[in-house]
Formats: structure tokens, C-alpha cells, sequence
């Protein structure tokens, strides 16, 4: 298995992992804050598409035409890196899900033609986390991995039972 072949099989797994806690957690509970809570699962999931976008995507090819298709430029305010969860936003779960679903797709589409040797080469966007092109991949599912420990934290605390 090739290193982008790695790569590109975490990010699926992230993905996998994350959906299956969705399925699980109704869609009426993704506004909902536990008492004292910090975030909601409808940020978690705007957070990991924006995120998975802009360390997929964006880091790696730069930006393209077509990326304003993906999410408008409003979805990046409300889930980018310096966002606060709203109480509310104007993206209902089945809009946050399928800009989740969209993002991936297009990442899925596009890494299959990246140059292995190309995996080396440092992120034309620097990142703490991620200063090449494989380490942008890498970190974009731990980062995916990351937030889903984070639903399954609210799902707990929305009473819902632990999942695995």
C-alpha cells in the first residue's frame, strides 16, 4: 500500500466512524448544547466538512473555480477555525450532511490523482500540524477523529448510550 494509498484509507475510516455516530443521533438533538456545553453536533459536523476542505482540498491543490461549490462563503464563518457554535444556524442537519457528504466526495475524486511524489512537498497554506502535502492528509483524519470523539462526548451527554 502507497503512503497516499494510507492516507486516503484513514481519511475513509475517519469518515466511516464519524457516520456511524450520526446515524445514531437524531437529527432533532444537532442544535442541542448539554448544560455548560461548548459546542453541538451540528458544528461538529460544519467543522469537519470546512476542515476536511481546507486540509484536503485546499492545502493541497490550492483553490479552485470550482471549490465555491462545495459550501458558500457564510459556511465558512459559522464552521471555519475561529467559529463559535451558534445556538441556530441557517444549515439544517440534512444541508450540514450533505456538504459533509460533498466535500468528501470531491476529496475522494481528486487524491487518487495526486503524484506520490508530490506527498513531500510542503502545503502551499502552512499549517501547525501540517507542513506537507502527506502530513496535511494525515492530519485531516485525525483532526476528522478528533471532532468525532466530540459527538460521541455529546451524544453522552444528551443521554444517548456509548456506541463502541
Amino acid at each position: 500500500m502507497s503512503r497516499l494509498q494510507l492516507a486516503v484509507a484513514q481519511l475513509v475510516f475517519a469518515r466511516n466512524y464519524t457516520l456511524g455516530l450520526l446515524d445514531q443521533t437524531p437529527t432533532t438533538e444537532w442544535f442541542r448544547q448539554p448544560a455548560g456545553g461548548v459546542s453541538h453536533v451540528a458544528w461538529q459536523v460544519g467543522h469537519i466538512a470546512f476542515s476536511e476542505y481546507r486540509l484536503a482540498l485546499w492545502r493541497i491543490r490550492g483553490e479552485r473555480p470550482g471549490d465555491a461549490a462545495l459550501f458558500s462563503p457564510d459556511f465558512k464563518r459559522l464552521f471555519g477555525a475561529d467559529s463559535v457554535p451558534q445556538a441556530d444556524t441557517t444549515y439544517p442537519p440534512a444541508e450540514l450532511r450533505a456538504v459533509l457528504d460533498r466535500v468528501h466526495e470531491q476529496v475522494l475524486r481528486e487524491l487518487p490523482g495526486l503524484d506520490e511524489a508530490e506527498l513531500d512537498q510542503p502545503v502551499p497554506h502552512p499549517h501547525p500540524f501540517a507542513t506537507t502535502k502527506l502530513r496535511a492528509l494525515l492530519w485531516c483524519a485525525h483532526h476528522e477523529m478528533l471532532h468525532a470523539g466530540q459527538i460521541g462526548l455529546l451524544r453522552r451527554h444528551l443521554g444517548y448510550p456509548p456506541m463502541w
